[in-house]
């Protein structure tokens, strides 16, 4: 069976001028709309008034820690060596080289440190925003295909895909497997979770979120045997990809911080 020709989309939707509009910067939009209508649904459902107040500015704080936090991850994580000689190029983001787990660690800080600041809950916040974030990563992931970009390994099952720049080679779509188990598994998974917090017989807040880390690190971990690990580093301890440590301490982080708050919720009993 011949493998499956990658569909040519233009990356670029229309354009004005020296404006372009791309898919990718597109899926980002739809994922902070997605997360913009499903927050709001949650604080209306759960009638957090504290939050509603804050909602405009806290979306604000935590979209400008997903580009900064994202792209400052990518250049840390996987390129240093390149940006240290090519430091002008950090800011551009339209180059591509976006991270999850740089986005991830931003959010947290930036969610943390607002909420601080205006005296909400931070885990009960937390949990509202995280199960729909899973939306947003299914997007993303989208886009990622759509640019033909962090494409799989070389395989032959029957879906097996031929990407412009993996060469010749049918490769795994992993694009498309992680945008269904990181986006649209995951965020069914957390969305039919997400009243347990606040139920009767609940857990403590920030169950959610710390499920959320153990969850999206767990179907990291084993998606990343599907992608083509990054040119520029590619196994680390001749073992594991980049995103497979970062996913590691997620899952590990995870699991210690639902056994604490767990066991805190049992102190105050």
């Amino acid at each position: 069976m011949s493998p499956l020709q990658f569909p040519q989309i233009d990356p670029v939707i229309f354009s004005i001028g020296p404006l372009h509009v791309r898919w990718y910067g597109l899926m980002y939009v739809l994922g902070f709309s997605a997360t913009y209508i499903l927050v709001r649904k949650q604080i209306r459902e759960f009638r957090y008034s504290r939050l509603a107040n804050h909602f405009e500015n806290l979306n604000l704080v935590l979209i400008l820690c997903v580009v900064i936090g994202g792209r400052l991850g990518y250049v840390l994580f996987y390129n240093f060596s390149y940006y240290l000689a090519h430091p002008l190029e950090i800011p551009a983001t339209w180059s591509g080289g976006m991270s999850f787990h740089g986005a991830c660690i931003a959010l947290f800080a930036g969610g943390w440190f607002y909420c601080r600041r205006q005296k909400l809950n931070f885990w009960k916040t937390a949990d509202i925003y995280v199960a729909t974030i899973p939306l947003g990563i299914g997007f993303g992931r989208i886009g990622n295909f759509i640019n033909g970009e962090l494409f799989g390994r070389k395989t032959d099952v029957p879906w097996a895909m031929i990407f412009p720049g993996g060469g010749n080679t049918p490769r795994h779509p992993s694009q498309l497997y992680e945008a269904f188990f990181e986006g649209l598994v995951l965020f069914v998974i957390l969305w039919m979770l997400r009243s347990k917090p606040w139920g009767k017989s609940s857990w403590p807040h920030g169950s959610i979120f710390a499920l959320f880390l153990v969850l999206y690190g767990s179907f990291r971990i084993i998606l990343e045997n599907f992608r083509e690990p990054d040119q520029q580093l590619g196994y680390l301890f001749n073992l594991l990809t980049m995103g497979q440590l970062l996913s590691s301490v997620m899952v590990g982080s995870g699991i210690l911080l639902l056994i604490l708050l767990v066991n805190r919720k049992s102190v105050h009993r």
